[in-house]
């Protein structure tokens, strides 16, 4: 609360009679002698006071007229986003939050989930309800129901909503004594609440209803139900209570909604689309990877194909690493718990580590590179001279990921970090951090991905115990990478709460063909582990101080990035990527032998090539190629073994017409051959 101690020049009375202290001209005006007030900082400049100790959201929206009335799905006030349920108090910056506001799109989809559970607890009554959150493209609930979904409950549901929204649904929000939430939830048999209750902290929970409905929820929800007019639900499929494999089996129900019908539409388009290009279906029609559930899930097993495409990745940013004054080096898979300890996953990590016992010592096999990368720079004590030092490592690493959320190649248990560790003085970190951003949009340019965004993701003050480090040394590492972000003139969103335990960090999102956004670019500082290790240097003056500590990985993981290559290029990989270039088709087995000439040539110059001498006919063998999205479908007869020519196919293009092998390779070579 904001506690004021002089009384303003005049005083003016809102419509619903609060006292409303307006600003002045020449600064805000105080407020009454003693009384507390909620101040709100307006996006223009000004300021606007309310008298008490909380003010509800839904009187400060009123009191700026109709127009804001009828417009407002949400508030963002003092960093918080807020529905008109709620209640502000202190002071903070406030925004109004319309349809068209990014943000607004949680309200909205928050509001729809629980209109879902409404219509499945019309249809199914026993139905037991887990959570309902929104997600990026969407929203889901979780259900625990005797039997799974069908598609035509599935459209029983959809049906239901719209007979639920069209009779008008009326939403309200009530704080509850924790007791008193909990026996209601028993009572009723929805053991999943009691158990998420059991878990809140505070006195008092919130509990929502939309028409029948009831849900303990923190919100944010509309107003009006009837906001609600493009919606679909989507599909259904099976989650674990709380993605852990040992708990009950749950349905899933998938859906989404917009304000505008336009924007489902465009959104049911690109999920049409994303089938299509789903990695897992197209890794294993083109013969990319595998995930063998002999051998455990999660563990990615690179074919023939898909490991000449990683290679080829790793042969790129190896190179690119040495030309940028990295050192490449390995370090082992697996270090004493000990080393943990110190670093301090095992206080904010354990759950996700495999650990086995050694000669009756607890071993753990690595989930991150920077302990065994510290321990390469402490095998000796650096000047300031030798500083920066830059060690590049593709680390495979290993996490114990629940099964429940395991998917394909986009999240596993094995995989394998492009991970960087740039140890740096004070005043070379700017330009490190500079030069890590520079060196990411390279990297993301060259593969193909045009547009991206930045953030930002820095801690929640609310909850420092989450947290390694000090205040002070937060404050500092935010601002230093802001100020790069800054520097190189890139747009950013500030992601309050989403910061790793030992540092905030800088994420960039690519957009790929179908105009998803995807994580890929990490830069991060970590003042956390150069106190834990002791990491220091031998500073100009001859004492040693604190070395500072930034990772680094551009890909994430080479799994990962290859799941997200697979899907933006629908596994049509730009010619220098493809693991097949091209491939021979001999129209009659008589041309085998010139076939094979114009193989071992293309071989020769770089170009990697198959031949298909089936006993098929050409026609079948190109449509083969086309399945395989193979770049180039070299056909040869006995016109083409004549006269020494190729006739040309390109994927998804067609015929190119008839030239000479030599014409040919001159044309692809440059874009086919790689040279670092």
């Amino acid at each position: 609360m904001v506690q004021l101690h002089y009384r303003p020049p005049f005083v003016k009375r809102t419509a619903g009679g609060r006292r409303d202290a307006r600003p002045h001209n020449d600064g805000p005006r105080a407020d009454y002698l003693g009384i507390t007030v909620v101040k709100i900082n307006l996006p223009d400049g000004s300021q606007k006071t309310f008298e008490g100790d909380e003010v509800p959201v839904r009187e400060v929206v009123e009191s700026f007229g109709d127009s804001w009335k009828r417009q407002a799905v949400a508030v963002e006030f003092a960093g918080q986003l807020l529905d008109v349920h709620q209640k502000m108090s202190g002071e903070g910056d406030f925004r109004l939050l319309r349809d068209s506001d990014e943000e607004s799109l949680y309200v909205l989809r928050h509001t729809a989930a629980h209109v879902l559970a409404h219509a499945v607890q019309e249809l199914f009554p026993s139905v037991k309800f887990a959570i309902g959150p929104p997600i990026e493209s969407g929203f889901y609930y979780d259900f625990d129901v005797e039997t799974p979904f069908t598609p035509e409950d599935l459209e029983r549901i959809q049906k239901k909503m719209g007979e639920l929204l069209g009779a008008g649904l009326s939403i309200s929000r009530e704080d509850w004594d924790r007791q008193k939430a909990r026996d209601h939830f028993e009572k009723i048999g929805q053991n999943y609440k009691v158990e998420l209750i059991d878990e809140l902290p505070g006195n008092t929970v919130s509990v929502y209803t939309v028409g029948g409905f009831q849900d303990l929820c923190g919100g944010p929800h509309l107003d009006l139900a009837k906001r609600i007019k493009s919606y679909r639900v989507l599909s259904s499929a099976g989650a674990y209570w709380r993605g852990d494999s040992n708990k009950t089996m749950l349905q899933r129900i998938y859906a989404t909604a917009f304000f505008k019908k336009k924007d489902l539409d465009r959104h049911l388009e690109q999920l049409e689309e994303a089938e299509k290009r789903d990695h897992r279906k197209l890794g294993k029609a083109l013969d990319l990877f595998d995930i063998k559930e002999d051998a455990g899930g999660g563990l990615v097993f690179w074919l023939p194909k898909g490991a000449v495409v990683r290679d080829l990745i790793e042969g790129y940013l190896k190179d690119q690493y040495r030309k940028r004054g990295y050192d490449l080096v390995f370090t082992p898979h697996i270090f004493r718990s000990e080393l943990w300890h110190t670093s301090g996953h095992f206080d904010y990590y354990r759950e996700n580590m495999f650990t086995m016992e050694v000669d009756q010592q607890e071993y753990v096999v690595k989930p991150m590179n920077c302990p065994g990368h510290i321990l390469i720079y402490k095998r000796k004590l650096h000047s300031y001279r030798d500083l920066p030092v830059r060690m590049a490592e593709m680390g495979t690493v290993y996490r114990r990921e629940l099964s429940g959320t395991l998917h394909g190649l986009l999240r596993v248990r094995g995989f394998t970090q492009d991970d960087a560790h740039i140890f740096c003085t004070p005043e070379q970190l700017p330009d490190e951090v500079d030069a890590s951003i520079d060196f990411a949009l390279v990297v993301l340019d060259r593969f193909g991905f045009e547009g991206f965004d930045v953030e930002l993701s820095v801690r929640d003050p609310q909850d420092r115990e989450k947290y390694a480090g000090s205040d002070e040394e937060w404050a500092m590492a935010e601002a230093a990478l802001e100020e790069s972000i800054q520097r190189k003139g890139l747009e950013h969103k500030r992601m309050v709460g989403e910061a790793v335990f030992y540092g905030p960090k800088i994420d960039i999102m690519v957009v790929d063909a179908i105009g998803r956004k995807w994580q890929l670019s990490t830069i991060q500082f970590d003042f956390n582990l150069s106190r834990r290790f002791d990491i220091n240097y031998v500073s100009k003056g001859g004492d040693r101080k604190r070395v500072f500590m930034v990772h680094r990985a551009l890909l994430g993981s080479l799994e990962r990035f290859m799941g997200i290559l697979i899907e933006h290029y629908a596994g049509a990989f730009p010619l220098w990527l493809s693991p097949v270039q091209c491939v021979v088709l001999p129209v009659v087995a008589k041309v085998n032998p010139y076939a094979h000439e114009v193989m071992d040539k293309l071989k020769a110059a770089g170009i990697r090539c198959q031949i298909d001498e089936r006993d098929e006919k050409v026609g079948y063998k190109i449509r083969e190629a086309e399945v395989q999205k193979v770049p180039f479908m070299l056909v040869v007869g006995a016109r083409e073994a004549e006269s020494g020519e190729v006739s040309v196919r390109a994927h998804s293009k067609g015929d190119q017409g008839s030239r000479s092998l030599d014409d040919f390779l001159s044309e692809i070579v440059d874009e086919a051959v790689v040279k670092y």
